[in-house]
């Protein structure tokens, strides 16, 4: 008992550790550029797509590293919309580099913030969890495939679902890996869709495209699993 509660000391002080170091990190960038943070509220706030497209190219060979960057602090934010910088990186970057960066950076972003969370709040977490059947019982069916399937769905706000899992006993490599797997799709599709949008003229028809087999995909996958969920209720009435 003695040496379990010493080892849980032990990671919670490595936990505050490495959010300190996090919290210099991100207060260093402010000391260096006062500017930074409002900027990318703004543009964020304000969806000002050619307002980023000038804002990173001001930076030159180091754009895809600031484009990363803002992406990632975005999403450890959680309520500010990113689909501004996803659709800059496919018309700075190309769609493949576009894609690549918008993915990693958006599913480090939300990985640092499940991380934040749980080391802030986790023992009140837990507490409520463990005193409520409701968060008990939901608690109980978390698993990666639940947040790679909740990642996939395009423009879904990345706060609610870091904050549902960060609520849940998810391990961390579990909610990682979900993250991992579900981002790519959707992060895909809001960079080509983006991308597509500003350039419709040239690329009107892959759009149409693309939006014909997302509407039918993702309608099967609402319709299939709203037939499980009847289907388990029926054989839980009997």
């Amino acid at each position: 008992m003695r040496r379990r509660n010493w080892y849980e000391r032990g990671e919670r002080r490595f936990r505050l550790i490495l959010l300190g170091i996090l919290i210099l990190m991100l207060a260093a960038i402010h000391f260096i550029d006062p500017s930074f943070y409002p900027t990318i509220y703004h543009l964020s706030k304000d969806g000002d797509l050619h307002g980023t497209i000038h804002y990173l190219k001001g930076f030159g060979i180091y754009a895809a590293f600031v484009s990363f960057f803002i992406d990632v602090i975005i999403n450890i934010v959680g309520f500010l919309p990113s689909i501004f910088i996803s659709t800059a990186n496919g018309l700075i970057f190309g769609l493949f580099w576009g894609v690549i960066i918008s993915w990693l950076a958006e599913t480090v972003g939300v990985i640092l913030s499940f991380y934040i969370m749980r080391t802030l709040f986790r023992g009140m977490a837990m507490n409520l969890i463990n005193k409520s059947k409701t968060l008990s019982k939901l608690d109980s069916y978390e698993s990666w495939q639940a947040i790679a399937a909740a990642r996939a769905i395009p423009y879904m706000p990345n706060g609610l679902i870091t904050a549902i899992a960060a609520l849940s006993s998810m391990k961390f490599k579990d909610y990682a890996f979900g993250c991992l797997l579900g981002k790519l799709p959707s992060t895909a599709l809001e960079v080509v869709l983006g991308h597509d949008v500003v350039n419709l003229e040239e690329h009107s028809m892959r759009l149409t495209i693309i939006i014909i087999l997302v509407t039918v995909i993702y309608g099967f996958i609402w319709w299939k699993t709203k037939k499980q969920r009847k289907s388990g209720q029926n054989e839980n009435n009997q």
